[in-house]
């Protein structure tokens, strides 16, 4: 059961009542025939091997409105890759797999690297900024949905959801984010977001006050959500973070290329779940601390554009505001898991609060010590302004990568799914 309430400064879309999957799809489809679909995978091949990307697949060979799904393979070779091959050929949908650790995508990247136009480290960003590339050599996709391989509560309605907004022809909507509550086995998840992005957005408005950025990534119900939806002209211009900034990046973008009003977000299930991150208090290197530090200096490099002046001090106090906060959010959230009878303990939750703001600080004095820093990736714009071809080159190798196994982008359709 939801609410109707809109607040802040985007369209929130309910999900007021249980709208037939039937009837969601129909539309969808009458909208394909005028605006293709595409659905964008960021795949790591270790997810191959869990149960999460076993059951996305089954739900995703039903669905019956997608032009074509691209999926960005990492940390696999050549052997792996040609069980990717396999492992998606199930897909009755067009389907393109890129392997980023190939040869062929490997000498583009190098290619771009000459001229500082490649992203400078491996990770989810690059992934997801080298499909963007990819989609760029087609001019007929006209909605782009993205969506992580580890949701473990995956149904096909979430996709219909998400690709909703901005694929009807009578809204006006450029960008759509996905958003639900975090909860599953009895226990309240999404540390980060609750603990960290939450509490800090609100820090930083005692702090620096209301800034209309602030304002807006308060609008969001869950800024940190792996689903998003957009039009397809909007990728050529977007500068993303490759580290774990993605999500709070792109809401940036979006911002600063369109106004509010078409930018929405869209509850997407009634209970959401995936794989996990160890905290890794002992290494900011990795887990949700890396993650905490990575969002901190992207919340920071985006203020800072809009004119705010950081200095070691506001840091102080930027920490000692956001503690205070968070540990309200704490209590809070222990009353709000209480009465609903889910788990959550106080003890781990403040722990979990004492290494955010100890990251946060650390993220400042990282941001403060790197004025120079180049922490984006370049929009596809730039790069075609400099190699006008290059996209294309992208999506030719794309399709040599999986014809030398015996593979089409332009997969035939299958009348079986049987997924291994």
């Amino acid at each position: 059961m939801t609410d109707f309430y809109q607040n802040g400064t985007i369209t929130t879309l309910h999900h007021l009542r249980n709208r037939s999957l039937d009837d969601l799809e129909k539309e969808l489809i009458g909208f394909s025939k005028e605006h293709p679909m595409t659905l964008v995978l960021p795949c790591l091949y270790s997810e191959l091997q869990r149960e999460a990307l076993k059951k996305i697949l089954v739900e995703l060979a039903k669905v019956p409105y997608l032009s074509q799904i691209v999926i960005g393979l990492d940390r696999a070779n050549e052997s792996e890759y040609r069980q990717a091959l396999e492992y998606f050929s199930v897909l009755p949908q067009n389907h393109a797999v890129l392997w980023n650790d190939g040869p062929r995508l490997k000498e583009i990247d190098s290619k771009l690297r000459k001229d500082s136009l490649a992203p400078p480290e491996l990770g989810k960003g690059c992934n997801v900024w080298y499909c963007m590339g990819y989609l760029t050599a087609s001019d007929d996709q006209s909605s782009i949905a993205l969506h992580d391989c580890d949701i473990t509560t995956y149904d096909r309605s979430m996709l219909a959801r998400l690709l909703y907004p901005v694929a009807h022809p009578s809204f006006n909507f450029r960008f759509c984010k996905g958003y639900y509550a975090r909860y599953a086995d009895g226990k309240m998840n999404g540390r980060v977001a609750r603990l960290l992005v939450t509490p800090l957005i609100k820090a930083l408005m005692k702090v620096v006050g209301n800034h209309d950025h602030l304002v807006y990534l308060d609008s969001f119900r869950y800024p940190l959500a792996g689903e998003f939806s957009l039009r397809a002209d909007a990728i050529r211009d977007m500068r993303i973070p490759n580290d774990w900034g993605l999500e709070v990046g792109i809401l940036s973008e979006m911002k600063r290329n369109y106004s509010v009003n078409r930018i929405c977000q869209v509850e997407l299930t009634d209970v959401y779940d995936h794989k996990h991150q160890d905290l890794s208090p002992e290494d900011v290197n990795k887990g949700l601390s890396k993650m905490s530090m990575d969002i901190c200096k992207a919340l920071y490099r985006k203020l800072a554009t809009n004119g705010v002046v950081f200095s070691t001090e506001l840091f102080r106090t930027i920490k000692a505001t956001y503690y205070r906060t968070a540990l309200d959010f704490v209590e809070a959230f222990a009353k709000d898991a209480k009465i609903n009878g889910l788990e959550l303990d106080n003890h781990k939750e403040e722990a979990t609060v004492e290494l955010f703001a100890e990251n946060l600080m650390k993220a400042g004095q990282y941001f403060l010590d790197n004025s120079m820093d180049a922490p984006f990736i370049p929009s596809w714009n730039r790069v075609l302004s400099a190699m006008p071809n290059i996209n294309h080159e992208l999506a030719e190798a794309v399709h040599q990568d999986m014809k030398s196994f015996g593979h089409s982008p332009a997969q035939k359709k299958h009348t079986q799914l049987q997924v291994a």
